[in-house]
C-alpha cells in the first residue's frame, strides 16, 4: 500500500505534467522527438534513392535480374538500419556538455537534465521545466558572444559545470536519505530544488544583462533616427 509521502508525490508529479510549464517542456520534447525521426527519415529516403538510382543505371548497362533486385532491397533495409542506428540521440555526458561549442551549450545541457528527469523528485523535474525554458531563451545571446568573453566563460561555469554537478552531487546521495533532513539541515531533495531554482534565477539574470546591450543599442539606433529624419523634416518645415 501506498504510503503518504508516494501519494504526495504522485500527487505533485500530476500537477506538474497539467501545469503551463509542464505543458510547455512536453512540448519541447514532442518537437525534438519529431524533428529527430523527420531527420532520420529524409536521411532514410535519400539514401534509398541512391542505392536505387544506382540500380537503375547498373540496369541500364546490363541487366540486374530477381538477384539484383533482391540485392537492391537489402542494401536498402540495411542503409535504413545503419542510419537509424547511427542518427540516435547521443547520451550526453557533463564532459562532453562542459567542452561543447559555446552556441549548443544550452541545448546539450537541456538533453542532459531530460536524462536525469526521471530519477528526480517531483519539485526537482518542475524546476527542470522552468530550467529547459530558460535555457531556450538564452540559447540566442549565447550564440551572440565571443567564446572568450567574460560573460560566455561566467555562462559556461554556471550551465556546463555548476548545474550538472549539483545534480550529480545529488544523485551520489544514497535514495534512502535523500528525502531526510540532515544534520539540522534540508533534505538533499529541498537542496536540489533550491539549487536548481537559484540557477535558473541566475540564467535569467543573466540572460536579462545580455539582452540589455542588445536593448540599449536599438534604442540608440531609434533615437539616432529620430534625429536624422524626423530633425531634418521639421526642419525644412
Amino acid at each position: 500500500m501506498p504510503g503518504s509521502d508516494d501519494i504526495i508525490e504522485h500527487a505533485a508529479d500530476f500537477l506538474r505534467r497539467i501545469s503551463p510549464e509542464g505543458r510547455a517542456a512536453a512540448r519541447r520534447r514532442r518537437e525534438r522527438r519529431r524533428k529527430a525521426f523527420l531527420r532520420i527519415a529524409r536521411r532514410i529516403v535519400l539514401a534509398c534513392v541512391a542505392i536505387l538510382g544506382v540500380a537503375i543505371a547498373i540496369g541500364f548497362v546490363r541487366p540486374i535480374g530477381a538477384e539484383g533486385v533482391f540485392l537492391t532491397m537489402v542494401a536498402m533495409a540495411l542503409a535504413a538500419v545503419a542510419i537509424s542506428l547511427w542518427s540516435r540521440t547521443p547520451d550526453f555526458t557533463p564532459e562532453k556538455v562542459a567542452s561543447t561549442d559555446l552556441h549548443l551549450l544550452p541545448s546539450q545541457t537541456g538533453e542532459w537534465l531530460e536524462q536525469q528527469r526521471p530519477a528526480l523528485p517531483s519539485p526537482a523535474q518542475r524546476q527542470l521545466d522552468q530550467l529547459t525554458a530558460s535555457l531556450d531563451a538564452i540559447s540566442p545571446q549565447l550564440a551572440a558572444l565571443d567564446a572568450r568573453s567574460p560573460e560566455a566563460l561566467e555562462a559556461r561555469r554556471l550551465i556546463g559545470d555548476e548545474l550538472p554537478e549539483l545534480v550529480r552531487g545529488y544523485q551520489k546521495v544514497p535514495p534512502s536519505l535523500r528525502r531526510q533532513p540532515l544534520n539540522g539541515g534540508p533534505s538533499p531533495d529541498k537542496q536540489l530544488v533550491e539549487g536548481l531554482g537559484t540557477i535558473g534565477e541566475e540564467i535569467a539574470r543573466m540572460n536579462a544583462r545580455l539582452a540589455d546591450n542588445d536593448l540599449k543599442a536599438l534604442a540608440t539606433q531609434n533615437r539616432f533616427l529620430e534625429i536624422k529624419y524626423k530633425g531634418d523634416g521639421e526642419m525644412g518645415e
